[in-house]
C-alpha cells in the first residue's frame, strides 16, 4: 500500500516533534509534565497568622459586605467572614464576592449610599426615568376609557 507524499510529510513531522521529549533512548517512556498542585491551606494559614498577629479579633453577625468603586459597580459579599483590629485601623474580609450593579443592589443599598455614590445614583435615576418615559404610552393602554359616569361602564 502505497502512502501518498503529504500523508509521508505529516508522519515525519510528527515522529521529529516527539523525538526531542525522550529522556532517554529508543523504547524509554516519554517525559511527563509534572503538575505541582497549590496548597491554598498554607496560605490560609499564613494569612490567619499575620491576622493574629496584627490582634485582628473575628466580628459575628456580619449579613453583607458591599464595597462601592468608582464606575458604579459594587463587591457584594454575602455572609462574610469578617476580622477587625481597630488599633492598627485594619480590616479583612473573607468570602465569597461578586460584582454586581448599583441597579441590582438598589432597594436595599439606599440607606449604605454615601455622598460619593450621588452621581451614580443620579445616573441611576436618570436611566429610570428615560424607560419610564420611552414606556408611559403603553402604560396607559391598560387602562380602559370610562367616560362621565364610570358607574354604567361598570354595570355593564
Amino acid at each position: 500500500m502505497a502512502v501518498s507524499a503529504e500523508v509521508q510529510a505529516a508522519r515525519d513531522k510528527l515522529k521529529a516533534k516527539f523525538e526531542n521529549v525522550r529522556t532517554g533512548g529508543k523504547g524509554t517512556a516519554r517525559r511527563t509534565k509534572v503538575v505541582k498542585h497549590q496548597n491554598h491551606t498554607a496560605d490560609d494559614k499564613q494569612l490567619q497568622a499575620q491576622l493574629k498577629r496584627l490582634g485582628a479579633n473575628a466580628i459575628p453577625g456580619i449579613e453583607e459586605v458591599n464595597m462601592f468603586k468608582e464606575d458604579g459597580t459594587v463587591i457584594h459579599f454575602n455572609a462574610p467572614k469578617v476580622q477587625a483590629s481597630v488599633g492598627s485601623n485594619m480590616f479583612a474580609i473573607s468570602g465569597h464576592a461578586e460584582n454586581k450593579k448599583l441597579e441590582e443592589l438598589l432597594p436595599g443599598i439606599l440607606n449604605q449610599l454615601g455622598p460619593d455614590n450621588l452621581m451614580n445614583l443620579k445616573k441611576v435615576a436618570e436611566s429610570f426615568a428615560s424607560q419610564n418615559k420611552a414606556a408611559g404610552s403603553s402604560d396607559n393602554d391598560d387602562i380602559p376609557d370610562v367616560g362621565e359616569n364610570f358607574e354604567d361602564v361598570s354595570k355593564s
